[in-house]
């Protein structure tokens, strides 16, 4: 299979080579050239099997001729074998035809662990076979940073920077990434929004010399190859919920959009979706994007769910895309208009395109802090408030949905969040036996100026001092 750049100035390329790269060289994002069809009897038949044999099901089309079957295999089963539910993703249910898929049960009690575990083995593998090394960059709200570090803590292969907004994630989250105690790993506290962070990394893959001389990997949700893993839990919760035989809507609390367009991917892939519901805290440009059509950047509002505070969406750009029937001048001019401009204006047919399969609804602090006292007053379950801005927006859509189930995507353990937990309930969720010492542990990170080129002298210094250590 190939893949091509949402901008199409760059060349086709394979799996392995968009694993690696990220971003495509023209700035665009990749998407796979054509989605492979799963059966209705194929996803009738994950039923009931391990959360591993679906992943290679899905995913082997993806890879084919690429990766071999048995060492691919090998791969998913050690991305997952450490998770703390041997379902990996299961299902809880909250209400009526409501349920919460548990995304949190991996290393780092977040969804992202799901897609950067399976990453990393393939990016590891794939730069053994060839020899190489690379420079991995990746720009963090808050989870994907302490995924990325635990999936590639001590890996030889590579070095890690990951980019945090200095102040703007939660102390359990910002020590995930800073205790750890590995030569490859370099955090830096940015001061700025993740928004600021994010269009760092781009510019940094944007930069030929600098992408080149450091052989520059991207971990965001930019990397298509995540969003692809992240498809692979849409299809175990419906099998659970009857799934292909009746359809299933699912409500994500997103900010960057990579988790919800999994959704999108699944549907592509022949999974019968209802609808797909966005489900944004008080940075709400994806929401006021589909009431409007008007896609306005405003300033990014701290919240109890940090993860979520975002104004520009990266994975927007591949539903613009889609929705603009693939059209690479009409989504340039789209982006031309969000750089000089803040904002653009999606035009009547692919605004009304996106309408038919995504609702979005927007949460406020109150509304937030009041569905995390209610889900553990009437069922007993401690959300985050990233899972409850998805079940408040979920209850929103129930007076508008069909009778399809409704599943939220659970995103993060609750633990990660005590302050937010506590003030809602009054109980402080304890962190799991494996990260009970981390208050204890000794932090290591730099805190640097929004400053493009300070950024880029200091990555480059020390990863190229770690390539002359390896080359020793």
């Amino acid at each position: 299979m190939n893949y091509i750049s949402t901008r199409s100035a760059a060349p086709l390329v394979s799996f392995t080579q968009m694993l690696l790269a990220g971003l495509a060289p023209d700035g665009g994002l990749y998407l796979p050239q054509a989605y492979p069809q799963l059966s209705q009897a194929t996803i009738a038949g994950f039923a009931g099997r391990p959360y591993e044999e679906v992943a290679q099901a899905i995913l082997t089309p993806f890879a084919a001729g690429e990766i071999e079957a048995g060492a691919f295999r090998s791969m998913i089963d050690a991305a997952y074998k450490n998770f703390r539910h041997k379902a990996i993703a299961p299902l809880t249910q909250l209400d009526s035809n409501l349920f919460v898929l548990e995304l949190f049960h991996g290393p780092t009690l977040a969804f992202k662990d799901l897609a950067m575990q399976l990453l990393a083995k393939l990016i590891d593998h794939v730069l053994k076979a060839r020899g190489e090394r690379a420079t991995i960059i990746g720009a963090t709200s808050g989870d994907t940073g302490a995924a990325a570090i635990e999936a590639f803590r001590g890996l030889p292969q590579v070095d890690v920077f990951i980019l945090y907004p200095h102040g703007r994630v939660s102390e359990v989250q910002r020590r995930q990434m800073t205790t750890v105690e590995a030569e490859n790993i370099h955090i830096i506290a940015m001061e700025g929004t993740f928004d600021d962070a994010q269009a760092c990394v781009k510019n940094m893959f944007n930069h030929k010399v600098l992408r080149d001389e450091l052989n520059l990997c991207g971990v965001n949700s930019i990397n298509l190859a995540r969003i692809l893993f992240q498809t692979v839990y849409y299809f175990t919760s419906a099998a659970v919920l009857g799934g292909p035989h009746r359809k299933i809507s699912f409500v994500v609390p997103t900010g960057n959009f990579g988790d919800i367009l999994a959704g999108w991917m699944a549907k592509r892939l022949g999974l019968p979706i209802d609808r797909l519901v966005i489900a944004t805290n008080s940075n709400d440009i994806l929401t006021r994007a589909l009431a409007s059509g008007g896609y306005a950047v405003q300033r990014v509002r701290p919240t109890q769910s940090p993860s979520m505070d975002i104004q520009v969406s990266s994975n927007f750009e591949r539903l613009l895309f889609e929705a603009h029937g693939r059209d690479p001048g009409a989504l340039c001019r789209l982006m031309a208009g969000l750089r000089q401009s803040q904002g653009f204006t999606i035009e009547p047919g692919p605004l009304h395109a996106i309408r038919a399969e995504f609702d979005a609804f927007s949460v406020t602090e109150v509304e937030t802090t009041r569905e995390i006292a209610r889900s553990w007053r009437e069922a007993g379950f401690l959300a985050d408030p990233h899972t409850a801005v998805g079940m408040s927006a979920a209850r929103q859509a129930k007076a508008h949905a069909s009778r399809s189930p409704l599943v939220v995507l659970g995103t993060a353990h609750p633990a990660k969040f005590p302050a937010a937990i506590a003030h809602a309930t009054g109980e402080r969720p304890d962190l799991p036996g494996h990260l009970a010492s981390l208050f204890e542990r000794k932090e290591k990170f730099s805190i640097l100026p929004n400053d493009q080129s300070g950024i880029e002298r200091f990555i480059h210094a020390r990863a190229a001092r770690a390539a002359s250590r390896a080359a020793l």
